[in-house]
């Protein structure tokens, strides 16, 4: 079978979509099936291309087996809305012009979390009536308004009349949990034209690492509680909580606990500006650092902060970096809801937060503070219910059954 991949992130880029779906591809490709990916130059999240790639009208690459066609997008960094969107079309209209072009496609599979990639794949279902399925990961663009970033205006509502086009254009739509599934009905589409295949983690690539003691000396933590945050620092990540928490840790003489935020994102620089304003000496920002380095990054960390603004849109979303703490064995604090804190708790791989609540940060860390090393243990719960292979042979199937 000869599958065409949309997204919108792909390797060299290295956030939990880029990874997810080149783990997937690769899985893929093992089980004997041809899979072309079209993506953009790797930019993310600066909007600055990557060395040693160019932001082409259309390059092409092979990568482990993988045939990677690179197309030229308006080039917009992961802040604001207006260039993003306008970055979001251009890869809608290139993608789709490179992809009916291709030959011998028996399926186009589209992943969000970009919105008009999945109108990419829609429009290239109805040109070359390829077989299509819509893979939904973010809830858009509901999720653009529960930040603040789009007022629920006349824009709002013709980006929900797309929404709910696009849903019935999918041949099969394919969701990560219950929670996006009771969204996607509520749009008019019948529960049977929805399959759930969960975010995971390659355990192959992710093993607990020993040089984690670098990285601590690296950021002043020797002999503190370092609570780490490892991802997007964006606004729909609500990371204020993270300032504030310091600043009364700071205050009650708790000089013990260093925070270290790992990445980049919207509101990156201006978290930075707020930390240093409030002369919080005990919160890091690392920028963004290799993928090579995660690893170590996370198991040096005391805690890692799972978190999400308050919002009740964000009780359905399962973050990725969840499952890749838990294979790692580093204790959860878990500032998200719903379905997702359940998984923690369940696994006993760490502790419930409200979301926004500094003190309920504080106390969370104080828990696993005063828990023996190995009392939060998530591996064997991903090994039994989401190794990544697993699930990229279960969306595999998806597929295979929908492309006949």
């Amino acid at each position: 079978m000869h599958i065409l991949l949309l997204t919108h992130y792909f390797p060299p880029e290295v956030n939990a979509p880029a990874t997810r779906s080149y783990e997937h591809c690769k899985e893929w490709v093992s089980h004997g099936h041809r899979v072309t990916v079209i993506t953009c130059a790797p930019n993310c999240p600066s909007g600055k291309v990557f060395e040693g790639y160019r932001n082409r009208w259309r390059t092409e690459e092979d990568l482990d087996g993988i045939r990677v066609i690179r197309v030229w997008t308006l080039l917009a960094a992961n802040r604001g809305f207006a260039k993003r969107i306008l970055n979001y079309l251009s890869f809608m209209v290139s993608a789709v012009f490179q992809a009916i072009r291709l030959k011998g496609v028996d399926i186009v599979i589209a992943s969000s979390p970009q919105f008009f990639c999945g109108w990419a794949g829609v429009l290239c279902h109805w040109i070359r009536r390829w077989p299509f399925v819509l893979e939904i990961r973010d809830i858009w663009p509901e999720s653009i308004a529960a930040v603040g970033s789009m007022r629920r205006g006349a824009f709002f509502k013709l980006l929900q009349s797309l929404e709910r086009r696009m849903y019935q254009a999918a041949t099969s739509i394919v969701t990560v949990g219950e929670g996006y599934v009771r969204h996607i009905e509520e749009a008019g589409v019948d529960r049977s034209k929805i399959e759930i295949v969960t975010n995971g983690v390659n355990l192959d690539t992710l093993r607990r690492v020993d040089d984690g003691g670098a990285f601590r000396k690296r950021i002043n933590g020797e002999g503190r509680f370092v609570c780490g945050y490892i991802g997007t620092i964006g606004l729909a990540h609500g990371l204020e909580v993270v300032l504030d928490a310091a600043e009364m840790a700071r205050d009650a003489g708790q000089d013990d606990i260093l925070f270290c935020l790992v990445g980049d994102g919207a509101r990156c620089s201006v978290l930075k500006q707020e930390a240093d304003a409030r002369r919080l000496d005990n919160v890091v920002f690392t920028g963004l650092l290799p993928r090579n380095m995660i690893n170590a990054v996370m198991t040096a960390c005391d805690a890692c902060l799972v978190h999400l603004a308050p919002a009740e849109l964000f009780s359905t979303v399962l973050p990725s970096k969840v499952f890749e703490l838990m294979a790692l064995d580093v204790p959860i604090i878990m500032g998200v809801g719903g379905q997702a804190g359940d998984i923690v708790l369940e696994a006993g791989a760490g502790v419930q937060m409200i979301p926004g609540d500094p003190v309920s940060l504080l106390n969370g860390i104080e828990q696993v503070k005063h828990n023996p090393p190995d009392a939060f243990r998530g591996r064997d719960y991903i090994e039994r219910h989401y190794d990544r292979k697993v699930l990229a042979k279960r969306l595999l199937d998806v597929m295979e059954q929908v492309a006949g």
